[in-house]
């Protein structure tokens, strides 16, 4: 559905019967091609959903057929099909859903925005009514992009305003005027679902007469004489354009490691950072508590604040400049909200307006410790991989101090929970063992397979079931375990680090072939895969970003290619890791066992809650397992004792092993590879 955010127009047809729908529908496709469009959309630029509703589904399978066999031989139809299936309407329907938040940054660059997005009409007036919308768009220099609802009336535009500029604003009130005369002149409403609010309120008086006026003000005189109850709207308005949250914006350079949309941003005529956080419209998808992933944090606390839109208003208020929030980078309040954020990347999935929270958070965090002193977790879990190549050398004795009584206090004094069990740590002659036989440097690769620091540090094990596996399907792999991608230094927002980190990573990967590169741990994918382009913002970076794969990724593409895999088990219970739903898509664990042929996955849909170095750390422990009370625990609960649980990330197997000793959890390689522990359950 990714593709959804560049569709220039998105239209909805939601009819209440059958009966007598096809005029209707043919007249509305009208608006679509041909030289003397309405709209004058080019082919194909729009989709039309008609939701058919019946009691007796064949009835229905047949008017869809009818209607379909209709629209075609009208000519005015690109393509169409009937969707029974409830999943796949519900996808589609979820683009209906977050019509608002894909539109607001169209595809064209810039912003678009509310203002005129709940006009109606009766629908016999609908084609005339957006005619003359259309020119009155045209006179302005203005697009309009729709969502909705054709069926209704009641149209939906999200308008590309400038409200950053005086003029732009201008503009804004004079279109806004014509446009409620407009709708008034085909005998329809300033306001069809939503209610007026400070938006529609001031131009009431083009609607209703005088004497209508008079009686709105005289009855709330009389429920609301001491006017406290929603002031500025319906009566005594506010000014249309007042308090628009891109006005006033200070002009200043907010420098940052990230390459935030700076195409995107010019258009806008806005700073990144500040077009960045002011991405957020308001939707509330955030605030969902079932479906999705985001916002872990909210669905534990419940407070406004700890969800993304309540940490997107926090941000927007700091490069407003706030007096609540006046100290910028340095800002405590910022950093307070932003504190529960688990980094987990959903947001930039989940959000429809592409909100990315963690980076931000990442961001931020840079700059507010810059010159300050961090959290002590920030040097123990943040340089991870440092530590790993000490402890490699010394495991059999940094093992033995953790799992004695002194083990509670080294953690305590690094900012680290007591309440978890330390993971064991690898020797480096483990890994050696486990790769020396698949690394042949000399010979040309197929495939890159990227060892990172958490499965070289805790479970090299896992690094053999891959090289074994990638073999099996008749490639020749390269083993790179050399480099770090940098995440725990990204997660802990010391970026100028991680820049160093992974610029090296990307000189070493950046050979000049196409050879896919399969990471094995999927937090690692998604920072080569996304953060190394937007950080290091160079073509060697973008070359390496193309060729990165999850291990998940990897094996739907080779069973596609003709790999057959060993015998799989037909039930799995599945925690995709955050970063690698938000990164290499929603489903992409789902797909892969379904290719392999796994005939029922149980998937964990929702964070595990640790998500790196946060439910290790001390002061967020507590939350981290309550996250894990929102899917994991449910799943792992509901899963028998001799069924296989998968969980690719290092993270979320450590909150498996956290939720229930006793179960060992299996990475997707150790479920392919026969030779690996634990491939007894297959």
């Amino acid at each position: 559905m990714d593709a959804a955010k560049d569709i220039e127009t998105i239209l909805e047809f939601s009819p209440a019967a059958v009966e007598g729908i096809d005029e209707a529908i043919v007249d509305t496709m009208k608006l679509r091609r041909g030289p003397d469009s309405v709209l004058g959309l080019p082919e194909g630029k729009a989709f039309l959903y008609v939701d058919l509703d019946g009691q007796n589904p064949e009835q229905v399978a047949g008017e869809a057929s009818r209607l379909l066999e209709r629209l075609a031989a009208n000519g005015r139809m690109v393509d169409g099909r009937a969707v029974p299936d409830l999943v796949q309407r519900a996808t589609l329907w979820r683009v209906r859903e977050d019509g608002a938040g894909l539109s607001s940054r169209p595809a064209s660059g810039g912003e678009s925005q509310a203002g005129w997005e709940d006009s109606a009409v009766a629908p016999q007036n609908l084609a005339s009514y957006l005619s003359d919308f259309r020119d009155l768009l045209a006179e302005f220099g203005l697009t309009g992009i729709m969502y909705g609802h054709f069926g209704a009336g009641c149209m939906h535009i999200r308008i590309t305003y400038d409200l950053r500029s005086e003029e732009g604003r201008a503009v804004f009130r004079k279109f806004t005027r014509s446009a409620a005369d407009l709708v008034v002149r085909h005998g329809g409403s300033l306001s069809g679902e939503h209610g007026d609010g400070r938006a529609r309120s001031e131009f009431l008086p083009v609607m209703y007469s005088p004497k209508m006026v008079a009686a709105f003000e005289t009855y709330r005189g009389l429920w609301d004489p001491a006017g406290i109850l929603n002031p500025g709207s319906m009566t005594d308005a506010d000014p249309m354009d007042a308090n628009l949250a891109h006005e006033g914006i200070p002009q200043r350079e907010w420098r940052t490691h990230f390459e935030l949309r700076p195409v995107e941003a010019a258009a806008a005529g806005a700073d990144p950072w500040v077009h960045a956080v002011q991405s957020c419209i308001g939707v509330g998808r955030c605030r969902s508590d079932a479906g999705g992933v985001m916002c872990p944090s909210y669905r534990a606390t419940g407070d406004e604040k700890d969800s993304t839109r309540g940490r997107s208003r926090t941000l927007q208020d700091m490069v407003r400049g706030a007096k609540s929030i006046d100290e910028g980078w340095k800002s405590k309040d910022v950093r307070e909200t932003l504190d529960l954020c688990l980094a987990c990347k959903a947001c930039s999935n989940d959000c429809p307006a592409g909100v990315d929270m963690a980076t931000y958070k990442s961001e931020f965090f840079s700059h507010y410790y810059e010159g300050k002193l961090r959290p002590m977790s920030h040097f123990t879990l943040g340089w991870l991989p440092r530590w790993l190549k000490l402890t490699t050398l010394i495991s059999p004795l940094v093992n033995l101090v953790l799992a004695s009584p002194l083990g509670k206090v080294v953690a305590a004094a690094g900012g680290l929970t007591t309440h978890r069990k330390m993971p064991k740590f690898a020797s480096r002659k483990m890994l050696r063992k486990e790769l020396a036989p698949h690394d042949n440097p000399s010979s040309p690769a197929d495939a890159v397979l990227f060892v990172d620091s958490f499965t070289k540090g805790f479970r090299p094990e896992v690094a053999g079931a891959a090289a074994r596996v990638m073999e099996s399907t008749g490639r020749t792999v390269a083993c790179e375990s050399d480099a770090c991608c940098g995440l725990t230094w990204i997660s802990t927002g010391q970026l100028d680090t991680a820049k160093k980190l992974m610029g090296k990573a990307v000189a070493k990967l950046d050979d000049g072939s196409d050879t896919p590169i399969v990471v094995i741990e999927p937090s690692c994918a998604a920072a080569l895969k996304k953060d190394a382009p937007e950080l290091l913002g160079s073509e060697a970076a973008e070359r390496v970003s193309h060729r990165i794969r999850s291990f998940a990724e990897a094996v739907k593409e080779w069973v596609d290619g003709g790999w057959t895999p060993p015998v799989v088990p037909t039930d799995v219970t599945v925690q995709t890791h955050c970063h690698e739903y938000s990164t290499f898509g929603a489903t992409v664990q789902r797909k892969a066992l379904a290719a392999l042929g796994v005939a029922n996955v149980n998937e964990a849909t929702g964070c595990c809650g640790v998500a790196g170095n946060f439910g290790f750390e001390a002061n967020h422990y507590d939350i981290s397992m309550k996250v894990a009370e929102q899917a994991l625990a449910p799943a792992l609960t509901k899963t028998a004792s001799d069924v296989p649980v998968l969980a690719d990330g290092f993270s979320c197997a450590m909150q498996i092993k956290q939720l229930d000793p006793d179960r060992k959890s299996l990475h997707l390689a150790e479920l392919l590879d026969e030779r690996a522990p634990g491939s007894e359950m297959q």
